[in-house]
């Protein structure tokens, strides 16, 4: 999912680089909870930078694994590890498959805040669908919310030919990096928590090839 949300109006102001959300965050965002069991507790999924840099407090968490989704390196990524001339790339949860990630439940005296916090990160320009998915955990199921990309997103890349990958590896940079660090941090966290996802392995290794990284 996750720390990259943004669509492809782009707008300078002040020499600073400004979108325009593709639907309405606060819209999205009640409709969203309204949509969840009150009775249960608020647990969130990450599958990329939710895993290394989660920006919330978690009461518990749980590795998990969700069907009907996969991580896809296929978003693209205008601010934060690319610029509108330059498009970077970032991971999204696309239909199709299944995915490896972590689950995150949310104390409930804190989970509204939490949620908000978590929202404005993720969906102030509306470009992804949230939805509540079901998690498999060694300790249970959870319903949890997710950050999922449609294939019909203005954002979605579809599968990208080996040549095109170098060169945004080489070059994308934004406000928060650049892609080949963005792809090398979620590799290595993936790795740490026990999750070998073979595509952002072979990325991985294409970069390696190329001479980008040790």
């Amino acid at each position: 999912m996750d720390y990259d949300p943004e669509p492809a109006p782009c707008a300078e102001e002040n020499g600073a680089v400004s979108v325009a959300p593709l639907r309405d965050p606060q819209v999205l965002f009640e409709r969203t909870l309204g949509a969840r069991n009150p009775k249960h507790d608020v647990w969130v999924f990450g599958y990329a930078s939710l895993i290394w840099r989660p920006e919330f407090e978690a009461a518990e968490q749980r590795l998990a694994r969700v069907h009907g989704q996969h991580r896809a390196f296929r978003m693209r990524s205008r601010i934060n590890r690319g610029t509108p001339d330059r498009p970077g790339l970032v991971c999204a949860l696309v239909p199709g498959g299944s995915c490896s990630g972590m689950v995150y439940r949310l104390e409930p005296s804190r989970a509204d805040t939490e949620l908000l916090r978590l929202w404005e990160r993720e969906m102030f320009t509306g470009v992804y669908d949230p939805k509540w998915l079901q998690c498999h955990t060694a300790q249970g199921q959870v319903t949890a919310l997710a950050f999922t990309l449609s294939k019909q997103s203005p954002n979605y890349t579809g599968e990208l030919d080996d040549d095109t990958l170098i060169g945004i590896l080489r070059h994308a940079r934004g406000r928060f990096g650049s892609t080949l660090d963005y792809l090398i941090e979620t590799a290595t966290c993936l790795r740490r928590c026990g999750i070998r996802d073979q595509a952002i392995e072979r990325q991985v290794a294409l970069a390696q090839r190329a001479g980008l990284t040790a």
